[in-house]
């Protein structure tokens, strides 16, 4: 039996040298170059994120979560949730180290069901950090209810047509390729009918209507809104398009999004540690009232919280990594995947709010970043499901065990069980008489 909190020196070393890297080198790019991390890469930016991509490389340490034979370190769930703790500082980070999201889940479904063809078309140049990808799933009228999505995929001989309307394809305005579910058989439940394509964004029919900014965003700023609508206009595509088997896109999906969640809430450790460091510079630094931030209670009580509520996440969260490297099986865990995807967005909110409150007038201004960190918490509770639906899992599958298990605590036999419990004490309750 393994119970353990440490980690193996090796890697520390690797830990301890991303920290520096990423603090010293990358969270520069977040005050120059913010907001640009998903766009094409300027003569510029080239010359600035190509040597930082290299030292990496170098390093050992480009996308880590890809097996060796897809250039990456194949490293289990553990590790990763260890470095993307440190990644999650920084909105260039994820793209030197190669696990940007969503090209991150995108290369792992490609590499697990794709086409050699396919892997050499759209995996090799993503793994080298070349280009950018786009998952198209949500739909205008079907968010979180697949049973609502309209967009279909008919065979027309050896091609396959799509027609309909996907919403919120994050990054699709600079992507290569988009990687587009529809469905492929509307006379079979949801679930058995919906196939996964690969799609060139320069097909002809693909059309981005407008790209969606994000709240804070300006809608006058037109390098803002990365969240395309896009009307998929009698789009042909060659047989090979197929992303694994037709009717295949939940089986799919699940390999995908299992693991993206869990990515979230790992970064998430990460921005949430980041406005903790803040909070405390600021109440070391911030005189008023004849004293130090720090010595005011209502500060003191904000940093105890956030540090107690920042600690329970981050062990939830490493266990979580742990039980999937352990079992192999996403739907295994699925319910504490659902339960961390829950907690993400809370504990987002709790710590940046509190350190927005002590950094007062500045900590809402645009010279810091606390306001993008605080805006990713509503985010954080919509993408890859909203909490709601998280919750009714967890829910659901705690219950469960408790139907496997009956007689655990019924409450309509309690009667009997105070009387049994009388019945088995009842010796040591008469001494008990006796002695008072």
């Amino acid at each position: 039996m393994a119970w353990d909190f440490t980690t193996e020196p090796e890697f520390q070393e690797k830990l301890d040298w991303m920290d520096g890297f990423v603090r010293d080198e990358i969270e520069p790019l977040d005050l120059v170059w913010g907001g640009k991390a998903f766009h094409p890469l300027s003569d510029t930016l080239r010359k600035v994120v190509d040597p930082l991509k290299q030292q990496v490389r170098d390093r050992g340490l480009w996308a880590c979560h890809l097996g060796p034979e897809l250039g990456g370190e194949g490293y289990g769930q553990l590790k990763l949730s260890l470095m993307n703790e440190i990644l999650g500082r920084s909105g260039w980070a994820p793209i030197i180290f190669g696990t940007q999201a969503p090209d991150t889940g995108n290369a792992e479904i490609i590499a697990h069901y794709g086409t050699e063809e396919q892997k050499e078309r759209y995996l090799l140049p993503l793994l080298n950090g070349e280009v950018f990808s786009s998952y198209s799933m949500t739909e205008p009228q079907g968010g979180s209810d697949p049973t609502l999505f309209t967009t279909r995929a008919r065979r027309d001989g050896d091609e396959w047509v799509l027609e309909g309307w996907k919403y919120f394809s994050s990054n699709a305005r600079t992507a290569a390729f988009l990687i587009v579910m529809a469905v492929s058989n509307p006379d079979v439940s949801a679930y058995k009918g919906m196939s996964m394509f690969l799609v060139p964004t320069d097909t002809a029919g693909v059309e981005i209507v407008r790209n969606v900014g994000l709240m804070g965003e300006s809608l006058h700023d037109e390098d803002a809104g990365m969240h395309a609508l896009i009307h998929y206009n009698e789009v042909r595509l060659p047989a090979e398009s197929l992303l694994g088997g037709e009717g295949q896109a939940f089986a799919i999906a699940q390999t995908r999004l299992g693991g993206g969640r869990i990515h979230h809430a790992m970064r998430t450790v990460g921005i949430c540690q980041k406005a903790l460091d803040m909070m405390c510079e600021r109440a070391l630094s911030r005189q008023t009232q004849g004293s130090l931030l720090a010595e005011k209670q209502s500060v003191q009580n904000y940093v105890a919280d956030s540090y107690a509520q920042l600690m329970q996440f981050r062990l939830f969260v490493l266990y979580v990594a742990w039980e999937i490297d352990e079992y192999q099986d996403y739907r295994k865990v699925r319910h504490d995947i659902a339960a961390i995807k829950v907690l993400t967005p809370q504990v987002l909110h709790d710590i940046v709010q509190r350190s927005i409150q002590v950094h007062g007038a500045l900590g809402v201004s645009n010279e810091m970043p606390l306001g993008r960190m605080w805006m990713m918490a509503p985010i954080m509770g919509l993408v890859d499901g909203p909490s709601e639906v998280h919750r009714v899992t967890v829910a659901r599958q705690v219950l469960k065990r408790y139907e496997a298990a009956p007689g655990l605590w019924p409450t309509e036999h309690l009667p009997e069980k105070i009387a049994a419990a009388r019945e088995k004490f009842a010796e040591y309750l008469e001494l008990e008489v006796a002695n008072l």
